[in-house]
């Protein structure tokens, strides 16, 4: 448990660099993801889950994320979401808190209930980006759904490589790490 609690507090002050690389283009829209510990937490977490939940839910899951975080990049980016878009952030948090809780728990949630849920973290985190966007949004936005499906597939290869325990402490670690930029900011 001290292991996770000093994992999650040296994450704790990246909570203010949790968006760089908002520039435009390929390159920007590549690195995105991996710059951002909310957004790398929460897309190897789909990995993990995915890996721990089997089947169809190997490529369910990933496929979702990616496809909802599409839908929502290009309604933000074409709307103004008003209010809603105060509940981007708490959404983004939640998403690696309870993904890492579920992987952590080994949550073996139905398909039913677990592709909605990745969905609404897919949407969260592309509406992030499609208000922010800036220049190019079409390849930003591409290189971002290719690096988060690496993201995603780490994140499988990680849960189907590691043995049960450590799989869920990564999850634990996770959970905490995003418990931590929830305080912290």
């Amino acid at each position: 448990m001290k292991r996770i609690l000093s994992v999650a507090l040296i994450m704790a002050p990246s909570v203010a660099l949790a968006h760089p690389g908002h520039g435009t283009g390929l390159l920007a829209g590549f690195t995105h993801p991996f710059t951002g510990s909310d957004h790398l937490l929460a897309m190897v977490g789909v990995g993990l889950w995915a890996a721990m939940l089997g089947g169809r839910a190997r490529w369910a899951l990933p496929a979702t994320f990616l496809s909802a975080m599409a839908v929502g990049g290009a309604f933000a980016m074409n709307l103004d979401l008003g209010a809603a878009a105060a509940a981007v952030e708490p959404a983004i948090l939640a998403s690696v808190i309870l993904l890492g809780a579920v992987v952590a728990l080994a949550l073996r949630a139905p398909l039913a209930v677990a592709l909605p849920l990745v969905g609404l973290f897919g949407l969260a985190h592309g509406a992030a980006h499609g208000t922010e966007m800036v220049g190019n949004g079409l390849a930003f936005g591409a290189a971002m759904l290719a690096a988060t499906a690496l993201l995603h597939g780490a994140g499988l290869a990680l849960g189907l490589a590691l043995n049960g325990k450590l799989a869920r402490a990564l999850g634990g670690v996770t959970a905490a790490a995003g418990l931590a930029l929830a305080f912290a900011g």
